[in-house]
């Protein structure tokens, strides 16, 4: 994949560590060439962040919460004013309060669904309509699902209807963005020691029953999700838009 981005502005929101899927990608489309956005959420998560986006070089590093209008206005018009262009939006962030993530989804609170879907996915649609006018030249916009979209897991909890959203959501964008030559794809990978997920009741257990149930008797990495992101986003996959491309070692195959 080397050079296959060659030339291409890439926005990566969901760095938060070493360790996160949102960083897995940033190395990818950085490595095939991508010139860099990157996003922190907080000035509390600049001093995490910051070092990371300047070891890849990136051109612009700023904050972003997307539950705030002005920050989402700020990115883009930076962007706009940088750039004049985008070419891909990367898209790694979820969000659900913990009470109602760690209870019963029948017992949940309206706040905290409505919450946990518009961080969750309403914010995609957002970032992907800002980028749209963007994306002259066409685009591939990328999020982050998991197989608990498809199947109940026990401990997902909300986040398996609020992805099962995300994967929707990301189906009807591709639709509507597809004759403007913008591709939308979903990633699902395995589940992965991120700190995201550490916030998942019995994340090791589940860790052990995924390694268990693999085919491949083992957990994917944030650096196989970064390769097929970076897939992706090149022209070698411009035909592929409105897919869920799981990236967990074959674990959703099995029974």
């Amino acid at each position: 994949m080397t050079n296959a981005l060659a030339g291409r502005k890439a926005l990566v929101i969901g760095v938060a560590n070493d360790k996160s899927i949102a960083w897995g990608i940033a190395s990818a489309l950085r490595a095939a060439g991508a010139e860099l956005a990157i996003t922190y959420l907080n000035p509390k998560a600049e001093p995490h962040v910051r070092p990371l986006a300047e070891k890849l070089d990136a051109r612009i590093v700023a904050p972003l919460d997307v539950a705030r209008p002005d920050d989402e206005d700020a990115l883009f018009n930076k962007i706009a004013t940088e750039w004049d262009r985008l070419d891909v939006v990367v898209h790694s962030i979820a969000y659900a309060p913990r009470d109602d993530l760690h209870g019963r989804v029948i017992d949940s609170t309206a706040e905290g669904f409505g919450l946990a879907m518009d961080v969750s996915v309403h914010s995609f649609a957002r970032l992907c309509r800002r980028a749209e006018p963007l994306m002259r030249a066409g685009g591939s916009c990328l999020t982050v699902s998991y197989y608990g979209a498809e199947k109940v897991i026990s401990t997902y909890n909300m986040m398996g209807p609020v992805k099962a959203a995300l994967e929707a959501t990301a189906r009807e964008l591709a639709s509507e963005l597809g004759p403007s030559g913008v591709r939308v794809n979903v990633l699902s990978p395995g589940a992965m020691a991120t700190r995201a997920a550490g916030g998942i009741a019995e994340f090791d257990a589940m860790l052990e029953a995924t390694i268990e149930r693999s085919p491949m008797g083992r957990l994917a990495s944030i650096e196989d999700v970064g390769a097929t992101a970076a897939f992706l986003a090149s022209d070698g996959a411009r035909s592929i838009t409105g897919e869920t491309i799981h990236v967990d070692a074959g674990y959703h195959i099995m029974g």
